[in-house]
């Protein structure tokens, strides 16, 4: 018997397997946190650098970036962020495939990050051969990627999507007639395909973070919270997404909180978008959605291991030397990567939707 949380249709590719590491969050005293917030703010001034982090990374990278002059987002409007400014060089917080999206529309420019190990368990799970050669398999399909992906991944696909373009680009492509191999997360792609009816073949990725959310400990949760306002992100389970009240992406997750009327909102998504909200919205009660419970194994517990990797003490030691902290992606590889982004973008205009700031995890 099927379990709620079974996808069909997903290619049985067996996953890679993900050595996923501890979360370890840095834990400094409130004057080592200061100096090194003054030091980071130096080096960012002798550097040239401004600094961009992502919605899930520490808060006290977010709020650094925001006192610095820099940006707080997801991946794409981090990158679109950067080209935008006159620094020559861009400091990105947040895992690697971010990195290089900034490096790939903005190549003239330095990418660094404070951690180069820090990755992502979707980019992981979709290796660049094994999906090439997936791809060739079935030459019909249509390839869309999600932005969680590696540089050489979206080099070997037709389309980027965002979790906040996804539905329209697959339902522009499916009035197409097109038929559609996507990657990587599985759950994104069956919540796509369950609101297009587009024929979808999935390749067989999750997110660490998100694939831990329960169903039936939400069920239990929302109960306890009958009042509650239930926000998921689309690469949760289906039995997860079956109870949201409204799902979306990390900047429709926060638009959806400050313009709620609910006072609280268990939110199924990293905890590090908590900043951001309660920023958004200082009077509202956060709740995060189960990962434990009777059936949970809680490899995450709603917090990226990879995000945690960046703090202040690796930032500034990447911004005292670059070595071993600059993103490089080999021109050809870039090259191919930009057009399926650029068909993105430029579908956006066309579309006049926003794609900047309403994007993926």
């Amino acid at each position: 018997m099927l379990s709620a949380d079974t996808i069909t249709g997903t290619v049985q590719v067996p996953r890679p397997r993900i050595e996923v590491p501890p979360t370890v969050c840095e834990n400094l005293s409130p004057a080592a946190k200061s100096a090194l917030r003054n030091e980071i703010e130096a080096l960012l001034k002798a550097r040239d650098a401004v600094l961009v982090a992502h919605y899930y990374t520490d808060p006290e990278l977010q709020s650094l970036a925001e006192a610095t002059g820099g940006y707080v987002s997801d991946s794409l409007d981090m990158a679109r962020f950067g080209h935008e400014q006159k620094a020559g060089t861009l400091v990105v917080a947040g895992v690697r495939f971010m990195g290089e999206t900034a490096k790939i529309l903005n190549p003239e420019k330095r990418v660094i990050m404070p951690e180069l190990a820090a990755e992502c368990s979707l980019d992981l799970g979709c290796p660049a051969e094994a999906f090439a050669a997936f791809c060739d398999q079935h030459p019909d399909r249509t390839v869309v990627v999600y932005a969680n992906t590696s540089a050489a991944v979206k080099a070997r696909a037709d389309w980027m999507v965002t979790s906040g373009s996804a539905l329209d680009v697959v339902r522009h492509l499916h009035a197409q007639g097109r038929k559609i191999l996507w990657a990587p997360d599985k759950y994104l792609g069956d919540y796509v395909r369950s609101r297009t009816g587009a024929d979808m073949l999935l390749w067989n990725g999750a997110c660490v973070v998100h694939e831990e959310f329960k169903g039936h400990e939400l069920a239990e949760l929302r109960a306890a919270h009958p009042q509650a306002m239930v926000l998921v992100h689309p690469e949760s389970p289906p039995s997860v997404i079956a109870q949201a009240d409204y799902v979306g992406s990390t900047s429709g997750l926060i638009a959806t909180v400050k313009s709620g009327r609910a006072a609280e909102y268990i939110v199924a998504t990293d905890k590090g978008i908590f900043y951001k909200m309660q920023q958004a919205a200082p009077g509202k009660t956060l709740i995060p959605a189960p990962t434990s419970g009777e059936s949970a194994t809680c490899h995450s517990c709603a917090a990226c291991p990879w995000m945690a990797m960046n703090g202040l003490s690796k930032l500034a030691a990447a911004l005292r030397d670059t070595t071993g902290h600059e993103i490089h992606v080999p021109r050809a590889i870039a090259e191919r990567a930009l057009v399926p982004i650029k068909r993105l973008l430029d579908f956006a205009a066309a579309q006049k939707q926003q794609i900047y700031g309403n994007n993926d995890a």
